[in-house]
């Protein structure tokens, strides 16, 4: 396929994040994007304002005729009946990772893999080489308050893409760098289990780095690629990259950066939590690879604005703390747990959590009572669906059933704002991948009206 040949461009499930990256790249190149979703939110607005034509209803009659390639998501389902009438009419039509490999298989690629870390490593590797000097363009996976958007044209030869491990998607690519941040069972609907996620996933995906390329592991899995003679390990005070010293000063986390003949002392990373130095770490790594130097990664690092819903600080007063994040799994749970108690110690700390994925659900229910039972107060919403059917026996209760937690409340997520303005709040969290977002304007909203009033105790 000759990217130079199209002019009209269709996308189904336009508004999934990495889905709208790649509506931007054709948008960048004055290609009219066309696109359903189903439904309007402030990502799929933006996408209009910038020049797409989006509807909310799944319905061939609004397809425009002279499409030259339809893009889609396997979010959608297969008897979705736009992507029936592309199919029997013939149309061109791709997958969105098959999409991304043929972008990036002219450019020089850093590829960053991953069950959790991917979009805060890529953005903060994107914002490192853009800081120093070379204009890369980015297909990431969040908004990235640096620059308000999920996509970065450049004029470089290089491109940080997130190498997305559902489905296979990175199989696509091709990366002159890649990076593993992390190899959780997860997406076992798609793999089965663990073993086969490595060996036809991960193991797979590092095959696929060019001759003379690098790749670069997180140090506790490099006993997986032993076989491999371009690997190196990362971590934090282990492998042959490594973030040493590692303390919080002022609200950052601040790190010394030791490896291969580079030593950068007190970086300081606006981010909480050690899995973010270690994100950093790799995203550094990375950054020296390509030849951005010492100060501007000083800089970088330092000026680095985060992700919408990576720890996201939405709300603070004086007693009251409110944070979002898009943590998903277990892990990610566990991580954003452990950075809210560093940054708040003594503080009594609120989870709202809405489990994302019936299938997720089921495989991790023991793993996600654990990690929730962490909360001093955890409030669990119903299973958001996504792109599954319901399994039979499978809710939320599967895992509320599981927790230890004596300060635990299953609910409706329609009665969640008056759940929370009858609770004495002191650090609160919503997480979750579904559409727990939707209410982080309402929950800001409430805390900014009860200003005051709440005496909120600590510990």
């Amino acid at each position: 396929m000759n990217l130079q040949d199209l002019h009209k461009v269709y996308f189904i499930g336009i508004g999934g994040i990495g889905m709208s990256a790649i509506a931007r790249y054709f948008l960048s190149r004055r290609v009219a994007v066309y696109g359903y979703d189903r439904t309007e939110t402030s990502l799929t607005q933006a996408l209009v304002a910038e020049g797409a034509a989006i509807h909310y209803t799944d319905d061939p009659a609004f397809i425009p005729e002279g499409i030259d390639l339809v893009i889609y998501t396997p979010a959608i389902p297969a008897s979705h009946s736009e992507l029936v009438f592309f199919q029997k009419n013939g149309y061109p039509i791709k997958k969105r990772a098959e999409v991304l490999g043929i972008i990036s298989r002219g450019m020089k690629t850093a590829a960053i893999a991953g069950t959790h870390g991917k979009t805060t490593t890529s953005s903060i590797t994107a914002h490192l080489l853009r800081t120093g000097g070379i204009d890369c363009t980015a297909f990431l996976g969040g908004i990235v308050k640096n620059f308000q958007s999920n996509f970065l044209i450049g004029k470089s030869d290089w491109v940080v893409v997130e190498a997305d491990e559902y489905d296979r998607s990175f199989l696509h690519l091709s990366p002159d760098i890649a990076v593993i941040l992390s190899m959780d069972a997860d997406h076992l609907d798609i793999y089965g289990d663990s073993q086969t996620l490595l060996d036809t996933g991960f193991m797979a995906f590092a095959r696929q780095v060019k001759p003379g390329g690098r790749l670069w592991v997180q140090n506790g899995l490099m006993p997986q690629f032993a076989g491999f003679d371009n690997v190196s390990g990362f971590g934090i005070d282990q492998g042959q990259r490594q973030a040493r010293n590692v303390g919080v000063e002022d609200g950052y986390f601040v790190f010394d950066y030791v490896g291969e003949g580079v030593t950068i002392e007190r970086l300081r990373l606006p981010m909480p939590g050690r899995h973010n130095v270690e994100n950093a770490t790799a995203a550094i790594t990375v950054a020296l690879h390509t030849g951005v130097d010492v100060s501007a990664i000083r800089e970088g690092l330092a000026t680095f604005g985060g992700v919408k819903r990576r720890f996201e600080f939405i709300y603070r007063d004086e007693h009251r703390v409110y944070i979002d994040d898009y943590a998903h799994h277990p892990t990610e749970i566990k991580a954003v747990v452990q950075a809210a108690r560093q940054l708040f110690p003594g503080r009594k700390l609120t989870g709202v959590f809405q489990p994302h994925l019936f299938s997720r659900t089921r495989d991790f229910a023991a793993g996600f009572a654990e990690a929730l039972d962490g909360f001093d107060d955890i409030l669990l919403l119903d299973i958001y669906p996504a792109r599954e059917l319901p399994i039979p026996g499978v809710t939320s209760e599967i895992v509320f059933n599981k927790m230890k937690n004596p300060h635990k409340q299953l609910l409706d997520k329609g009665r969640l704002i008056e759940a929370l303005s009858q609770r004495p709040l002191d650090v609160l969290m919503t997480i979750g991948a579904g559409d727990i977002d939707t209410f982080i304007n309402p929950i800001e909203a409430m805390l900014a009206s009860t200003k005051g009033v709440h005496n909120t105790t600590v510990g």
